[in-house]
């Protein structure tokens, strides 16, 4: 990873609803607040992280699907969200299709890195793809793509079923294509502060990941849900909420530590 390379965050679990899109959104949000220039890559054919920036249907005109089938160029998906710093590479329904329509393809898994590695690429300092709720194609040319992967991880009596395989499937991506694929961290999302579950499960996570839990935990907050219906980032929607305040902290906690593996791989 070269000092003046976007780094690239994957967010992914192969369990739906555990707040992968909302922290995709809120984390890419705050870290342009800060003056971070973010490009959001949408890579779930549910498309929610788009609809969360309030892009409907009929602006995706372009998307990421165009760019893996390698029917448009990267820099013609790029849209602005209309917030300062950040911009975003929508999805639509049609990439829940690409695992067949790319099946002959050699270097299907490498797309994505490819095309955000072109030279016609726009200068980002983070780049975040939302993944969908799968270990599919996507989910593996999106790590493939990454110098890093943040998992939310919901507090919930499951969190940590299914956790193992996410590993073990870095550890194969490592081997098989991208042996620069580091662990950024879990982070903990939808903690109910009146729930004593809330309570268990933290400490039981951080007593089976130790370091890979990050200090920052996203509570589970109305104004965050709410958000997306109006098509403005939770952080946006109401900054005093506990949840915007969360994603903010968030936010530095990954700046120092990506910043701390820059240094090291500089130095």
């Amino acid at each position: 990873m070269q000092a003046t390379e976007a780094i690239r965050i994957s967010f992914t679990n192969q369990k739906g609803g555990v707040g992968k899109t909302t922290t995709t959104v809120n984390l890419g949000t705050a870290l342009a607040l800060v003056g971070k220039k973010v490009l959001i890559v949408d890579a779930d054919p549910q498309g929610n992280a788009s609809t969360g920036f309030g892009i409907g249907r009929a602006r995706r005109a372009v998307s990421i699907h165009d760019v893996l089938s390698q029917t448009s160029g990267v820099e013609e998906a790029i849209l602005p969200t209309g917030i300062e710093n950040l911009d975003i590479i929508t999805a639509t329904v049609d990439l829940s299709s690409i695992d067949v329509d790319l099946i002959h393809e050699k270097d299907r898994f490498s797309r994505l890195r490819t095309a955000l590695s072109s030279s016609s690429m726009p200068k980002y300092d983070y780049i975040l793809i939302d993944c969908p709720p799968s270990l599919n194609l996507l989910t593996i040319a999106a790590l493939t793509a990454s110098d890093f992967v943040l998992v939310p991880l919901q507090c919930e009596f499951f969190a940590l079923e299914g956790l193992s395989q996410l590993l073990e499937s870095i550890k194969q991506i490592r081997a098989a294509s991208n042996r620069d694929l580091k662990l950024l961290g879990v982070v903990l999302t939808m903690f109910d502060t009146r729930n004593r579950l809330s309570d268990q499960v933290a400490m039981d996570v951080r007593e089976n990941l130790g370091s890979l839990v990050l200090d920052t935990i996203i509570p589970r907050n109305v104004r965050l849900s709410e958000a997306p219906s109006h098509g403005v980032p939770g952080v946006l929607y109401d900054p005093r909420s506990v949840g915007s305040i969360a994603y903010r902290k968030l936010a530095a906690e990954v700046l120092r530590k990506t910043s701390a593996v820059r240094a090291e791989g500089v130095s």
